[in-house]
């Protein structure tokens, strides 16, 4: 009779029910269900080198295209040259992707082929058209006005760039945006409306076509996608040490602090976390829940 009455008695983690203890009262039990760290996903310092690699890859974008616009400034590259090298990578590119979409299961169709080549020939266009306009855009404007307007647009494209490259929409308007911003002060000083022509459309083809190609590559084939990181880290080295070896010291220091610095302190942060959670959290609905309320109330 007694134990029934002490059991009775006991505080039950209850809060409709009207018990003899305070609102705020708890036993020794409430921590029972107490867990640290639960379904939080730890990773490796390799894999957190290799996830590094698109941020790399997205730095790496940006220096080339400072590098083409050293080069055409300096007359050291012709703007014909640079145009045609980069079209006939953007060709490359393009049938590259053709063939991993196909290994992925997304058929391209002869009507978006199509299309695709419509926007090709529709951007060309309008840049060719809109170039003897860009190269006098901004001459009321001082150069270092579209220098510190091309860092911030170019330092935008980085910060909000979609580094998620399992979803669509990569790059990203607003980081896109940036990019194209910044093409057109850059291109706002340099010297033939062939230049102009040149750094808009490369950036295009850097910001908008090259992201969607280093995503597909990604998914197929990871190992691959690390080779072309090293090579486009070389290639960005030699590319900026030829014109300016602070640009060169600065980009290679980024790299390392990106790549290897930063993965390493965020490993490191890992075992310091001290996630708590229990009964006291609140509820999280399933979509599994949701269709099966949705079921039994139809």
């Amino acid at each position: 009779m007694k134990v029934k009455l002490a059991q009775a008695r006991a505080w039950q983690k209850i809060l409709y029910k009207k018990q003899k203890y305070p609102d705020n009262y708890v036993d020794q039990s409430f921590l029972d269900e107490l867990r640290k760290n639960h379904g939080v996903q730890t990773y490796s310092y390799k894999t957190l080198v290799n996830a590094s690699t698109v941020i790399t890859q997205q730095l790496s974008s940006v220096a080339i295209f400072i590098a083409m616009h050293l080069y055409m400034k300096d007359h050291s590259v012709s703007a014909q040259t640079l145009w045609l090298i980069m079209s006939t990578l953007s060709v490359i590119g393009y049938i590259a992707n053709f063939l991993l979409n196909n290994s992925l299961g997304q058929r391209l169709s002869f009507t978006l082929f199509v299309k695709h080549l419509k926007t090709s020939l529709l951007f060309q266009g309008c840049s060719a058209a809109l170039s003897p306009v860009l190269v006098s855009l901004t001459e009321t404007i001082s150069t270092d006005t579209i220098y510190t307007m091309t860092t911030s647009m170019l330092l935008a494209n980085l910060l909000l760039f979609n580094y998620d490259t399992s979803h669509d929409g990569v790059p990203g308007a607003i980081s896109f945006s940036a990019a194209i911003f910044s093409s057109v002060c850059l291109a706002s000083r340099l010297h033939t409306p062939w230049h102009a022509f040149t750094t808009v459309t490369s950036a295009f083809e850097l910001f908008a076509l090259w992201p969607s190609l280093r995503k597909n590559i990604k998914e197929k084939y990871p190992m691959i996608h690390q080779c072309v990181t090293v090579v486009i880290v070389l290639l960005c080295m030699a590319c900026l040490g030829s014109k300016t070896l602070v640009g060169a010291v600065i980009y290679c220091a980024l790299v390392l602090l990106i790549t290897f610095a930063c993965t390493a302190l965020f490993h490191f942060l890992q075992s310091l976390k001290n996630n708590i959670s229990g009964p006291w959290d609140e509820a999280v609905i399933h979509s599994s829940s949701v269709l099966i309320a949705e079921h039994s109330t139809s």
